[in-house]
């Protein structure tokens, strides 16, 4: 008997797999080139292929479907709060870690080493984002972990590791070790000064407590990821002295598990192969690091390195989504031509293509700065501009993947798919680690504590600008809404920030782009023509855009 078949399958095409995912992209080569780490192209190299291949394709997929899943008792009733994760999750982080940018920033003083570490996030964040939440804390916490000698000298060899332990074992017995964050509790929120839990020193009467000092925590957190990292950094507040920082390890010196229970893993939007959770405290041990009442400075100096991871986290979706749009319209034929040769899709496409490289320059830009924390600039790069990357790419990142995943159709809606899976993703680096209004507040407190920072930016934007009068007149309308008064400056923060990072984004590209991308990038988003658009409403015209489609991904 003949089996049956009503039609033949064609004109469908399989999302983008087995490419290099540097060796196709010309502008994070230029800006490792930029930063001195040429040195790292080899290595970075190689992942990208690894990372590009269609056997890690199908590990993120396995990852994100096979969700993981909390066992709070072993088969006899012990209290053990598990975490299972699919064999796959376990590839990816052995994949991550392997290429030692967990703690590179750090580990030695090696120029270019910032730029290096940020271009292996970006290419994993390509691919998969989950695994990436547990790195980017592990390599916040090290410059805060530094500042405690006695902590330090026990963790920083397996802090430096680039082997991955998963085994759920006290930290005296692990090769290498995750560190994940406590500070989101039900009732604030992003307001960690609301928080309730309470910390109370292990031992009464004189010396007790203090930096060090081992203490009990009694609360919760609300948001606690990931549950299966082998200590966290929690804020919690203590009798007399204020929110202080505590490092929790999951077991105690005495090999006995500590006190806290996992109540639930959260049901996420995506990052589904991350599993975040809800916590209580139960008299959890924990050591004191900094002093008491600076616990939510100490913390927030971690956050601002995972801002960055954000930046780069969203701009790293925002690649792909362009890659895997432009890569299926030069194939997919409707009404009689490839969709990428028609005019309204090329704009929709190009659109996307200046968003991408403006974002990932900007993020290779905050970088430097945090290598080279240095002058008053850098530190205006590192301190205003990084909550303002974080607003204005978490967000665009959100918008774009939607209109990148609309390329595709109803095939990119599948939830199986690679665009649907960014597209999931993409919310969740805007809301982590402060939301949108959080950045922007952040950035106008910047401002306030150092002004002559914000200054030497606006000059150093201001000597890139010159010739160029449409980024001279967005540069007046930034200096005169920075002096409007502090009461109204606050209600027009997401215009002041949006405003900002365009300006910086199209200096950038003036300075490091070819003309045709930095052209286009002004001519679409500056003035007028960047008013309440939706994507590929843009003036083709205005841009070359047969040479901004070729650099962004060769055909």
């Amino acid at each position: 008997m003949t089996a049956w078949s009503t039609h033949e399958v064609f004109n469908q095409f399989d999302e983008l797999a087995d490419f290099n995912l540097l060796g196709t992209d010309a502008a994070l080569g230029e800006a490792l080139e930029r930063a001195g780490a040429l040195w790292a192209r080899p290595q970075l190299s190689a992942y990208g292929q690894q990372l590009g291949a269609q056997e890690t394709w199908r590990l993120a997929e396995e990852a994100n479907r096979h969700t993981p899943t909390l066992h709070g008792f072993d088969p006899r009733g012990r209290r053990i709060d598990s975490v299972e994760f699919h064999p796959s999750w376990h590839a990816l982080m052995a994949l991550y870690r392997g290429q030692g940018l967990v703690a590179q920033p750090f580990r030695d003083a090696q120029p270019g080493r910032w730029a290096a570490w940020a271009a292996g996030f970006y290419l994993h964040g390509q691919v998969e984002q989950g695994t990436l939440c547990p790195a980017t804390m592990t390599t916040a916490s090290i410059p805060v972990l530094q500042k405690e000698p006695a902590l330090w000298a026990q963790l920083q060899a397996p802090l430096f590791s680039n082997d991955y332990d998963a085994r759920d074992v006290p930290l005296a017995q692990k090769h290498a070790i995750w560190l994940g964050m406590g500070m989101t509790e039900r009732q604030g929120g992003s307001d960690v000064r609301a928080n309730t839990t309470l910390a109370t020193p292990l031992r009464s009467g004189p010396g007790a407590g203090g930096r060090g000092g081992e203490y009990l925590l009694r609360g919760h957190k609300w948001f606690f990821s990931a549950p299966i990292c082998d200590a966290h950094l929690v804020v919690a507040r203590t009798a007399e002295g204020g929110h202080a920082c505590f490092f929790v390890p999951r077991w105690r010196p005495d090999g006995s598990k500590n006190a806290v229970i996992v109540q639930r893993l959260k049901d996420k939007v995506g990052n589904r192969s991350n599993a975040s959770s809800e916590v209580e405290f139960e008299d959890a041990w924990g050591i004191l690091m900094g002093e008491e009442g600076r616990g939510i400075p100490t913390i927030i100096e971690m956050a601002t390195t995972t801002r960055l991871n954000c930046v780069l986290g969203s701009a790293a979706i925002l690649r792909q989504a362009t890659v895997q749009a432009l890569a299926y319209a030069r194939q997919r034929q409707a009404f009689g031509r490839p969709l990428a040769e028609q005019p309204l899709m090329r704009a929709v496409l190009v659109d996307l293509a200046l968003e991408s490289e403006a974002a990932l320059v900007l993020a290779m830009r905050l970088a430097e700065a945090f290598e080279r924390d240095d002058s008053p600039v850098q530190r205006a790069w590192k301190r205003v501009m990084t909550p303002a990357a974080k607003f204005w790419v978490c967000k665009r990142a959100v918008e774009l993947t939607g209109e990148a995943m609309e390329v595709f159709g109803g095939n990119g809606y599948v939830d199986s798919s690679v665009m649907a899976r960014l597209f999931r993703e993409a919310p969740v680096n805007s809301i982590w680690e402060g939301s949108g209004n959080v950045m922007c507040l952040d950035v106008l407190r910047a401002i306030g504590r150092a002004p002559e920072a914000a200054m030497a930016l606006l000059a150093e934007l201001a000597d890139t600008a010159a010739g160029e009068p449409l980024l001279q007149a967005e540069l007046q309308a930034l200096r005169n809404l920075l002096a409007t008064s502090r009461e109204q400056l606050e209600a027009l923060g997401r215009v002041l920030v949006q405003r900002l990072v365009l300006v910086a984004q199209a200096c950038l590209l003036r300075r490091h782009a070819p003309t045709a991308v930095a052209d286009g990038f002004m001519a679409t988003r500056l003035g007028s023509a960047g008013a309440g658009r939706v994507v590929g409403a843009i003036d083709t015209r205005a841009v070359d855009v047969a040479a901004v489609l070729a650099r962004a991904f060769p055909a």
